[in-house]
């Protein structure tokens, strides 16, 4: 396999698998082609590329900058801006959940809480919304609280215990 061919098919699966996560599809081939550029890219390079316009480009670029998985590098004497990857892939990793985290459990949270302060009476059917509800919470807790264990834990806590489980 050609490089260029090995770095079409990673971009396009990251593509895919990104979606998954709550990225969409051109947002996660323009971080997969950060991700294993070298160099910082400017937006004409990202646009040649990836053969998408300036304007999606701008888009996702800062979509990619919200979800703190690329930065802006200036480079001495370009007036151009140029955007570089977080290449430490178990940064990227936590830094995907904690925005999964945000954009997903805690408004689920936040809206299980209102309905449950909000509800009220006492018929057979409001009781079993409510205990429906209380059941969503119930596992979404265990999710956000499972998730924060995950993004507290450090990078070598976790490979070292890994490998402990493979040494035993």
């Amino acid at each position: 396999m050609e490089l260029q061919e090995a770095k079409d098919k990673f971009i396009h699966t990251w593509g895919t698998l990104a979606t998954q996560w709550g990225i969409n599809r051109t947002m996660s081939q323009i971080h997969a082609l950060l991700l294993l550029s070298p160099q910082a890219l400017n937006a004409d390079q990202i646009m040649a590329e990836l053969q998408i316009s300036r304007g999606n480009v701008n888009m996702n670029l800062r979509d990619l900058m919200s979800w703190g998985l690329i930065f802006k590098q200036l480079l001495p004497g370009e007036r151009k801006e140029y955007f570089v990857a977080e290449k430490d892939i178990w940064k990227v990793a936590r830094q995907i959940a904690k925005e999964r985290k945000r954009r997903e459990i805690e408004p689920i949270l936040g809206t299980m809480d209102d309905i449950k302060k909000e509800l009220k009476g006492d018929t057979e059917e409001k009781k079993e919304v409510l205990r429906i509800i209380d059941e969503i919470s119930h596992v979404t807790e265990f999710a956000d609280s499972t998730m924060d264990s995950i993004l507290k834990a450090e990078e070598n806590w976790l490979l070292t215990n890994f490998l402990k489980l493979f040494k035993n």
